[in-house]
């Protein structure tokens, strides 16, 4: 299996593979599932790519001494998954003969190969967009691979804009409208997000900037409504907590941190069930929509539960109030 990116060869039929269920990557997995997959079961699997083939010198440089590759491929990402909890390394950024900025990336197809090594084409229509937690030293791009077709628009690809996130983690809920083609296009082919997801092929975190060496690190990637997590383990700033915010994406929310030192409480669902654990006694819970709305409260003891079956499916904040707790986590009621 060749899981290195090759637009030439890329199919643009999309493949018999429809939308199932894309389950968010925690970095725990060699591969992602990502409910496309064909009959080869080739989905998911990172790849590295760059501009070599445009005159550029750029390269991902994978981080201490890790040799990529496992028993059965050559340039699987595994060793780099285990070491990183995720997929991290440093695009080295170099210009060589280009005449624009360099570039180099990750990604993964997101429906697999054909029997010829060719990655295929998927319907992501259902995932509804995108969930991404991640850290950069230059501003990233995600950008929606279509194969074949991507000659056809000039690489001029429906792509999203990340910000720069040097320190922490950024976590951004990206829907399939947020993806544009590049204002610089001026063919007469366009074609939008939500037509792109009707026939992805791979989803990309590329690193464009001046020549120079850049950090990444992706903890999480999952669609729309997923479960990306607000930070990445022990990266989250110290006093910060990288929430999303609806009213406000771009924006670093300040945790609600008690005097009486960090929470070790956790919001967790069973079915439309909420329950708070790490509580030492009874704690008010608040749990608000997108608008800010209050649309649940109670009081609960840790292990015990509130009743959450009267809201409908969606993305909700819990505040969680007490003696010895306060904190804000998401969960996603489907």
């Amino acid at each position: 299996m060749n899981k290195s990116f090759v637009a030439a060869t890329a199919l643009l039929s999309v493949s018999a593979a429809f939308a199932g269920e894309f389950k968010t990557w925690y970095g725990d997995d060699y591969q992602i599932q990502t409910g496309l997959e064909n009959e080869t079961k080739t989905q998911g699997y990172w790849f590295s790519y760059d501009d070599h083939e445009d005159g550029g010198e750029s390269k991902i440089i994978w981080p201490g001494s890790i040799e990529i590759g496992n028993s059965q491929f050559a340039d699987a990402l595994d060793p780099v998954i285990e070491h990183c909890g995720g997929i991290c390394g440093t695009a080295a950024l170099s210009k060589g003969a280009l005449t624009y900025n360099p570039f180099a990336g990750i990604g993964f197809n997101v429906a697999g190969e054909d029997a010829s090594g060719n990655p295929v084409a998927g319907d992501a229509s259902a995932w509804g967009g995108i969930c991404i937690t991640y850290s950069a030293s230059a501003a990233p791009s995600l950008e929606l691979g279509l194969g074949d077709f991507d000659a056809t628009i000039g690489y001029a690809n429906p792509s999203f804009s990340l910000p720069r996130a040097a320190v922490g983690v950024a976590h951004k809920v990206i829907p399939w409208s947020g993806f544009t083609q590049p204002s610089w296009y001026k063919g007469t082919t366009k074609i939008s997000g939500e037509e792109a997801a009707k026939q992805l092929v791979s989803v990309k975190f590329k690193m464009q900037a001046q020549p120079g060496m850049y950090d990444f690190n992706i903890c999480a990637i999952g669609p729309y409504d997923g479960t990306c997590p607000m930070c990445c383990g022990g990266a989250c700033p110290p006093g910060y907590n990288v929430a999303f915010g609806y009213d406000n994406p771009d924006k670093y929310y300040l945790a609600i941190n008690s005097s009486r030192g960090p929470s070790n409480a956790k919001a967790i669902l069973w079915g439309r069930n909420l329950g708070i654990f790490g509580v030492n006694s009874a704690a008010t819970v608040e749990v608000k929509n997108i608008q800010g709305q209050v649309v649940a409260k109670g009081s609960i003891d840790n292990g015990s539960t509130l009743d959450l079956s009267s809201l409908n499916v969606g993305v909700y904040m819990v505040h969680v109030i007490g003696k010895s707790v306060n904190f804000v986590d998401k969960i996603v009621l489907r």
